[in-house]
C-alpha cells in the first residue's frame, strides 16, 4: 500500500531521534507527503504502507514530520520499533494513531501531548506504559489492543475525560484499582477481553457512566454484586470465564444483561451463594413483568390504562415472522477497511405530521456527534425499505471504481467526491480563515490511507452506503416513508453497532410518540403526493405510536451467521417508560 497524506506543516526541520536505534533522515523536509502537508497546509497527516517502511528502515523519519505545529491527527504505520520522543512535541495534536507497529515502549514524553482526544496503540508490542500516560487530561479514548502488556499504571485513574478504554488481547491479571474510582466519571467502555483477569473489583460500581463492560474469555471466578449498582450499565459480556456459581456462569452464557444484574441483587452475588432457584425466580419475574405491560384489561383503574398509555412499546419480530426482511452478505474485503455492521428494520414510524421528518434527522445527527463521537466510533444510514433491492452486500471496493450517488446529488465515483469535498473544505478554511469545517468535510480524515472504501450494495450492484461519508440518493427517507432499513457500521466492534442500533430505536420511539401526541398537521411534498397516488394522505392517523422492529441477519459469504439484532441480549433499555415485546 502506497503511503497515504493528508497532513498539514508549516516550518521546516526540528528533532532528532537519539538513542532509540532508529535513523533520522538527513535532509529535513524530504518526504514528498511532509512537502505535501507544508505547501497545501493542511492538519491530517497519515503515513503507514509498505513503501513507507522501507523508507523508515533506510533512513529513519523525516524529521520535518516533527515541524507541524498545528498538526492535528497523525496516522504512522511504518513498522516502528521505537517512536522518537521529539514527536511528543506537537502541542495540536488531537489524535494519534500508531496501530500496527513494532513498538515495544513508549518515551515519557508522551504527557506533553496535553490536547490529545484519541489514542491508538493497538497492534504493538508493549509491555509497559510511561506513568505519565496519565498527564492526558483530554484524553477521551485510549486503545492498547493486541499488545504484551502484564500490567496497567494507576496513573489511568487521573484521566478524567476517558470514555472508552480497550486492552484486550493482554497479558493482564489484573485492572488497576485506581480504574474503578469516582474520578473517571465518563468512562462508559471498557473492553478487556483474552487477558487473565482474575478478579473483578467491587468498586466498579463507582463508575456512573458505564454501559459497556466485557471481561470475556479471562480467568473470573467470581462477579461481585455491586455490579449491579452501576446505574447505566446495559451490556456486559463474562463469557468464557469459570464461575464458581454455575447458574451464574450458565446464565452470563445465555441470558440478558438485565436478568444477570436481577440474579446479582437477589442473592446469587457471583459467590456461588445464590439459591438454587434463584435465577429460575428472576426469569418468571421477568415474564411475569413483560405480560403485565403487555396486556390489557377492561378493568384496569383508569391510572394505570394512563400509566400504559406513557409507555414507549417496541414489538421486536424474528427472521421467521418477517418476510420482508433483507439478507445481508458481508465479504472478507471488508475486514481490514471497516468489519462491523449491524442492521434491522423499523415499522410504524409516522414521518408526515409537520416537522417530524426533521426531528428526526436531527436527532441522527445528534446520535452523530454524541453516541458515535462525530462518527469516530460508529455511523448511522437510513434508507427507505421499499426503494432497497435485497439482497445486500457490505464490501470494500478500490475509490476510483466505486460509484455512489449522494445525497442531493448526481451520481460520482468515491475518489472524486473525496476529493472534491476535501478541495471544498479547503475553502471553508480559506473563506472563514479558521480551520473548522462544517458538513460532510469533517469527516474524510475517517478514510486517511484507506484504498478500499467500505460501502453497502443492493442486488443490482448499486451502493447505497458509503459509511463514514454518506448514503444513497436512491434510498433516502422521505415523509412517505413507512418502512425503514436502519444500517449501524463500525471499525472499532460489533458491540459499539448495537448499543448505537439501541439508542436509534429508542430514540425514534420517542419521537413518534411525541408526533403521536401533538397531532400536527399532516402533510407530503409534491413528488411523494404522486408517489401516494389518489391516497389523501392528509386524513391518515396513527393508530398508535408502537414500533416493530424487525430482525435482519448478516452472514458471510458463505452463509454462515455473523450477527442478527435484534436478538435476545439487544434493546435492554432501562428506561422505566420504554416496553419491549419479544
Amino acid at each position: 500500500m502506497a503511503a497515504a497524506v493528508t497532513g498539514m506543516a508549516e516550518r521546516g526541520p526540528g528533532g532528532r531521534e537519539p538513542g532509540l536505534g532508529l535513523a533520522v533522515a538527513a535532509v529535513p523536509g524530504s518526504w514528498p507527503e511532509v512537502r505535501q502537508a507544508l505547501s497545501e497546509g493542511r492538519r491530517e497527516l497519515v503515513l503507514r504502507g509498505g513503501p513507507l517502511e522501507e523508507r523508515v528502515r533506510a533512513g529513519g523519519l523525516d524529521p520535518g514530520l516533527f515541524a507541524l505545529p498545528l498538526l492535528q491527527h497523525l496516522e504512522l504505520g511504518a513498522g516502528l520499533a521505537a517512536l522518537p520522543p521529539e514527536l511528543c512535541g506537537l502541542a495540536q495534536l488531537r489524535s494519534l494513531v500508531l496501530r500496527h507497529n513494532r513498538l515495544a515502549a513508549l518515551p515519557a514524553e508522551l504527557g506533553r501531548l496535553q490536547r490529545l482526544r484519541s489514542l491508538d496503540l493497538s497492534a504493538n508490542r508493549l509491555t509497559a506504559l510511561p506513568p505519565s500516560l496519565g498527564l492526558l487530561q483530554q484524553l477521551s479514548g485510549l486503545n492498547l489492543s493486541h499488545n504484551l502488556l502484564a500490567a496497567l499504571p494507576a496513573q489511568l485513574g487521573r484521566l478524567a475525560a476517558l470514555t472508552h478504554l480497550n486492552v484486550s488481547a493482554n497479558r493482564l491479571s489484573a485492572l488497576p484499582p485506581d480504574l474503578f474510582q469516582p474520578g473517571l466519571p465518563l468512562l462508559s467502555t471498557i473492553t478487556a477481553a483474552a487477558n487473565l483477569i482474575s478478579q473483578l473489583p467491587a468498586t466498579v460500581s463507582q463508575l456512573p457512566a458505564l454501559r459497556t463492560l466485557d471481561l470475556s474469555d479471562n480467568q473470573l471466578s467470581e462477579i461481585p454484586y455491586e455490579l449491579a449498582d452501576c446505574p447505566k450499565l446495559k451490556e456486559i459480556n463474562f463469557k468464557g470465564n469459570c464461575l464458581k456459581d454455575k447458574r451464574l456462569e450458565k446464565m452470563v452464557n445465555g441470558c440478558q444483561t438485565k436478568s444477570i444484574l436481577d440474579y446479582l441483587k437477589s442473592g446469587g452475588r457471583g459467590k456461588g451463594k445464590g439459591k438454587t432457584d434463584s435465577a429460575e425466580k428472576v426469569e418468571n419475574r421477568e415474564k411475569a413483568r413483560k405480560k403485565k405491560k403487555v396486556l390489557k384489561k377492561d378493568d384496569d383503574e383508569e391510572s394505570d390504562e394512563m400509566e400504559e398509555l406513557n409507555k414507549l412499546v417496541v414489538r421486536v419480530l424474528h427472521v421467521s415472522e418477517s418476510p420482508s426482511s433483507v439478507l445481508v452478505k458481508v465479504t472478507p474485503n471488508i475486514k481490514d477497511v471497516r468489519p462491523y455492521i449491524v442492521c434491522c428494520i423499523v415499522e410504524g414510524m409516522n414521518l408526515r405530521p409537520g416537522n417530524a421528518l426533521k426531528r428526526f434527522l436531527v436527532a441522527q445527527t445528534k446520535l452523530h456527534d454524541d453516541d458515535c463521537q462525530k462518527r469516530t466510533l460508529a455511523t448511522i444510514a437510513t434508507h427507505d425499505l421499499h426503494l432497497v433491492k435485497g439482497p445486500l452486500l457490505y464490501d470494500a471496493r478500490p475509490s476510483h471504481s466505486l460509484k455512489i450517488t449522494p445525497l442531493g446529488k448526481k451520481e460520482i465515483k468515491a475518489a472524486d467526491l473525496v476529493r472534491q469535498l476535501q478541495m471544498e473544505a479547503d475553502e471553508q478554511r480559506k473563506q472563514k480563515k479558521r480551520q473548522n469545517i462544517s458538513g460532510l468535510h469533517k469527516y474524510l480524515q475517517l478514510l486517511n490511507g484507506k484504498e478500499n472504501f467500505p460501502c453497502l450494495v443492493d442486488a443490482e450492484d448499486h451502493a447505497i452506503s458509503f459509511p463514514p461519508i454518506t448514503n444513497s440518493d436512491k434510498t433516502k427517507i422521505r415523509k412517505s416513508t413507512s418502512q425503514l432499513f436502519l444500517e449501524v457500521t463500525s471499525s472499532t466492534s460489533l458491540q459499539v453497532c448495537k448499543n448505537v442500533m439501541d439508542c436509534l430505536i429508542v430514540r425514534m420511539a420517542e419521537l413518534n410518540k411525541f408526533t403521536f401526541e401533538n397531532q400536527e398537521p399532516e402533510s407530503v411534498s409534491d413528488d411523494e403526493t404522486e408517489e401516494a397516488g389518489a391516497v389523501d394522505l392528509t386524513l391518515v392517523k396513527m393508530a398508535s405510536p408502537e414500533l416493530i422492529v424487525k430482525q435482519v441477519r448478516v452472514v458471510d459469504v458463505e452463509g454462515n451467521l455473523k450477527v442478527v439484532y435484534p436478538a435476545k441480549t439487544d434493546l435492554n433499555v432501562d428506561a422505566h417508560n420504554v416496553t419491549v415485546i419479544r
